[in-house]
């Protein structure tokens, strides 16, 4: 199996752009030239900062686990409270 390829500069400012459309920010509304003044960013800056933020922080956030001497362990010191379906699980709320 071939490992995957990292994406290219235009994926991910498609990818970006896509994202901060369903999120209801346009990004043209941002200036084209820097405005000392104001300190808004403008789009390149944007981009490049966020082209920079996906292509390295999401794949360090889903290596992340828990510390613990064995994965079951590591579950039960740190408890996945995101997801109250298995709390309640565990505290017997499920059930009622």
């Amino acid at each position: 199996m071939s490992e995957p390829q990292p994406p290219t500069q235009e994926q991910l400012d498609a990818y970006i752009r896509t994202r901060l459309a369903l999120a209801g920010f346009d990004l043209a509304l941002l200036p084209e030239q820097p405005d000392p003044e104001t300190g808004v960013p403008t789009r390149s800056q944007v981009l490049a900062s966020l082209r920079s933020f996906v292509a390295s922080t999401p794949g360090a956030i889903a290596g992340w686990s828990p510390a613990g001497r064995t994965p079951e362990y590591a579950q039960q010191a740190s408890p996945p409270l995101l997801y109250p379906s298995i709390t309640e699980t565990w505290t017997g709320k499920a059930g009622e």
